[in-house]
């Protein structure tokens, strides 16, 4: 017989987790989950970052602010992951880091950095980045920025949404096992559509977010 822990330690997470657990609850059973076949006959139904079907369903009436739930900058067993990109290429339509933000479990940032692609922007998107060109002035080469983050995510839970497209962006992968990624997870995911972080924060904890240009901050303090 294996010895058994006794006082096992339990991780500290955000209490916007306890409010979504409790609303979760509040929906009663459990959604089925769509099934393998449907996703392999329907791959278009898969949207992608940013590209999220709408959910028209929202009351925005109840939107609360975040705040972080502790002054504890530290880092964490879990930490929250989100970029902005900027467009490169001739025509703009490749996507490239323009800025990347960690928090840790409390809410509180970390770490947080605009980057210098190493292609020339062509479209910084600021109506849904919300970066400008006095912004990747004063950012730090993509490399520094790379080598950092590997840093400070390694060997920790990392959570996000979409965090494919992110880790992408930063030429970084990252365990599976280690990976909490909301575009995913099955009890999220309506009628076979991976939805949006804005509405997944207003129906679920109450929050408006990316209404307008994007902030990385503002996103990843749900978390």
């Amino acid at each position: 017989m294996g010895s058994q822990l006794k006082n096992p330690k339990k991780l500290q997470l955000n209490p916007n987790w306890a409010q979504l657990q409790q609303k979760l609850n509040i929906h009663g059973s459990k959604p089925s989950r769509p099934s393998e076949k449907s996703e392999t006959q329907n791959p278009e139904t898969i949207l992608g970052k940013r590209k999220e079907r709408p959910n028209t369903e929202t009351d925005d009436s109840r939107l609360n602010p975040l705040t972080p739930s502790s002054s504890d900058f530290g880092l964490t067993d879990a930490i929250a992951m989100d970029c902005e990109m900027v467009g490169v290429s001739p025509q703009g339509n490749k996507s490239a880091l323009g800025r990347v933000t960690l928090v840790n479990s409390w809410g509180n940032v970390i770490y947080d950095e605009y980057v210098r692609p190493i292609e020339r922007v062509v479209d910084f998107r600021t109506q849904i980045s919300g970066i400008r060109p006095r912004d990747l002035k004063k950012g730090k080469d993509f490399q520094a920025v790379q080598k950092k983050v590997a840093e400070l995510i390694k060997g920790r839970i990392l959570v996000g949404h979409a965090l494919r497209n992110d880790l992408k962006a930063l030429l970084l992968s990252h365990l599976k096992k280690d990976l909490r990624d909301t575009s995913e997870y099955r009890l999220f995911v309506k009628e076979g559509h991976r939805r949006s972080l804005r509405h997944l924060a207003a129906e679920f904890l109450g929050v408006d977010i990316q209404n307008g240009e994007h902030c990385s901050v503002n996103s990843l303090t749900l978390w």
